[in-house]
């Protein structure tokens, strides 16, 4: 029999701890559309001071804030954004810096360990001489921890890399720090260090921190500002608010410090699941909590049948294509009832 369910379908399962919980019945709260919820400014004045921004902004989600963030730097309709192939913003956001900004996206391959080739984004920037048939370059994106390849960090020497070529070329830099404090403890460099040549970074307080809801962008004042009304305008305007803020608060000072148990565990599961026959894994691939592994050709087994096999258990997963399968670790796994998970998902997995 199954007593408890480990779910790694994503690190955004995670549930409110109890002092997050505390934290939101209690929550001193006001309008925060009018911009008088205190609670909410707490958390705000918190961020920018971590990452050593002027300012920061709580909006309901990554994805509207990085949109919000290609759309203050790209204000003009048919300006252009340089990001990776594979990133988030390209992949899973329903292509709205296009459909809401009139934003074109233009690719560049992301590497193994989620960098793009410099001098191919070099290459990709367009020339303004040719602005009658080109989309004018603006920005480029960066994303830290890059997650369809493994969750892999970007460094703080690449990133200046990069931040020193947007302003060779007059462009700004925004990184989707989604997993950004992931990328800091794995490193062991101060966060605020890893975002420093970056003119905007969108932050999720909700997968590996736990907080139920939301995620921040910081960037400067006027940035910022700008920031602001396209939230509104965007329907991410919200009450009081300040109710979810207060358990992003309490994640900010109680969840960074386990992000590297989450690692440490990521490690056990990549190494047990590279003895397994019919997979593909390198566990040295494996940086931060996110574990992939590839079903070999001529494998028996199959990615329906894994799945199955592994909920029979009482660990759920998904798939991430027909031979490709991924598991992020997350802090809900902190209790020490679940302290042999990534066992019993190898268990589990002779069993296939």
């Amino acid at each position: 029999m199954v007593s408890r369910t480990v779910d790694l379908r994503s690190d955004t399962v995670t549930k409110p701890t109890e002092s997050m919980r505390a934290a939101m019945a209690s929550a001193e709260v006001d309008d925060d559309v009018i911009g008088s919820d205190p609670t909410a400014s707490r958390l705000e004045s918190e961020v920018a001071r971590i990452m050593q921004k002027e300012a920061a902004l709580f909006v309901p989600s990554g994805t509207m804030g990085n949109l919000i963030s290609v759309l203050v730097h790209c204000e003009t309709r048919g300006s252009e954004v340089i990001l990776g192939d594979d990133s988030h913003i390209h992949i899973y956001e329903n292509g709205g810096i296009s459909t809401i900004g009139g934003v074109h996206p233009r690719t560049v391959k992301n590497n193994p360990d989620g960098t793009m080739d410099i001098d191919l984004i070099e290459a990709a920037i367009r020339n303004p001489e040719h602005e009658l048939h080109y989309p004018t370059t603006r920005l480029i994106c960066l994303e830290n921890t890059q997650a369809n390849c493994g969750g892999r960090c970007i460094s703080v020497q690449y990133t200046d890399r990069v931040g020193a070529l947007a302003k060779k070329h007059g462009l700004k830099l925004h990184i989707d720090g989604a997993r950004i404090f992931n990328a800091a403890v794995a490193l062991n460099v101060p966060v605020h260090r890893l975002v420093q040549a970056a003119d905007s970074v969108s932050i999720c307080l909700s997968k590996g921190l736990g907080a139920p809801v939301g995620s921040i962008i910081v960037g400067s004042k006027s940035f910022i500002t700008k920031a602001k009304r396209l939230k509104k305008t965007l329907g991410g305007g919200m009450r009081q608010v300040g109710v979810l803020c207060a358990a992003a608060y309490v994640a900010l000072q109680e969840n960074i410090s386990k992000l590297h148990d989450d690692h440490r565990r990521a490690k056990v599961l990549a190494d047990g699941l590279n003895q397994i026959q019919g997979l593909k894994m390198d566990p040295s691939t494996v940086e931060t909590n996110m574990v992939f592994f590839d079903i070999v050709d001529g494998s028996t087994i199959k990615v329906e049948q894994l799945c199955k096999v592994l909920e029979e258990h009482g660990i759920l997963v998904i798939p991430v294509s027909s031979s490709r399968q991924r598991c992020p670790i997350h802090t809900v796994m902190h209790s020490a009832k679940c302290s042999a998970t990534p066992s019993r998902f190898i268990l589990a997995m002779f069993i296939v």
